[in-house]
């Protein structure tokens, strides 16, 4: 499998997985599973949300892909700026964090250590359901530079360092995916690349023998959120099961899903992914004059990411 088909397989994967689990955000555990039991219909739509439309975790990764692209590479004060616009055009759905911090009023390289200083909360999964498009461009220059951006990014909306090494470990298990590696096994080696007062946190929920059920936190927090994806991606043995698996946790399922799809996606490839998920596939892009993304879209966005194109 070439490094393309990884990079599509992510991209596609990721907004599945957050289509996905749209309709089941906040319900049960096991919701997924009693309601299709069996392969089909599961792009179901409900929650507001149509059969296969994508939330907020793929509009805003969208936004940062279009920002890498068209400004030839990571211009902050212009990512903070679609986000903004974004936000101003009325998405069906916003993390109240993200909200806060993109309409205080305050500049793109202060409006989230604003939030994060009156509210000392800021450790949302936010900057991680949004960051496979931007792990799929930087995973060429490496692991030092693709974590590095991942911080940066991870900080325009969210300023609590924690959310920035999630965001960092994501995007370096995706270029070791991308490079045709094991990400399950490089969660070691990544975890040394962690911050020492971030690190033990890390590996509690990325370890080998842990499972959601034992979250001190809701999977709306970046810790558990991208543990279950890992989670996910460890118990299973393709990446409809990821999936299945991930979605089936309950709570903040379309974030979960996103990530976990984004991975599963990297690893088994865009080929993996069922054609009766990805032919009702489509993103509204709030923000960008109503513009509406389908599969074709988000397979060529994938592939110009990978090539830089």
């Amino acid at each position: 499998m070439d490094r393309r088909e990884r990079a599509v397989g992510a991209v596609v994967g990721s907004a599945v997985g957050d289509a996905l689990g749209a309709p089941f955000e906040f319900g049960p555990a096991g919701a997924f599973s009693g309601r299709f039991p069996a392969g089909g219909g599961e792009m179901c739509g409900g929650g507001g949300w149509e059969p296969g439309e994508a939330t907020d975790d793929t509009q805003m990764a969208v936004h940062l892909a279009e920002s890498l692209l068209e400004c030839g590479g990571l211009d902050l004060p212009d990512v903070f700026a679609r986000f903004q616009r974004w936000a101003a055009d009325d998405p069906k759905d916003i993390g109240l964090q993200t909200e806060e911090v993109l309409t205080n009023g305050m500049p793109w390289d202060l409006a989230a250590g604003f939030h994060f200083q009156s509210t000392r909360r800021a450790a949302g999964n936010g900057s991680l359901m949004r960051a496979t498009t931007s792990a799929v461009y930087f995973a060429a220059d490496g692991r030092e530079a693709t974590m590095d951006a991942a911080r940066r990014i991870a900080a325009l909306t969210h300023g609590d360092p924690a959310a920035w090494a999630g965001t960092a470990v994501y995007h370096e298990l995706l270029r070791v995916a991308l490079d045709g590696g094991d990400p399950l096994e490089a969660v070691p080696d990544v975890l040394t690349h962690v911050p020492a007062q971030h690190r033990e946190r890390y590996s509690v929920v990325l370890a080998p023998d842990w499972h959601p059920d034992q979250a001190t936190e809701f999977n709306g927090a970046i810790w558990p959120c991208l543990g279950s994806a890992v989670w996910a991606l460890r118990g299973t043995s393709g990446l409809e099961e990821a999936l299945r698996a991930a979605v089936d946790l309950g709570g903040d399922t379309d974030t979960v899903g996103a990530v976990t799809g984004g991975l599963a996606g990297a690893v088994y490839g865009f080929a993996a992914i069922p054609a009766r998920w990805t032919e009702p596939l489509h993103v509204p892009l709030p923000g960008a004059g109503g513009r509406v993304l389908r599969l074709p879209e988000l397979v060529d966005l994938a592939r110009r990411l990978e090539s830089r194109a």
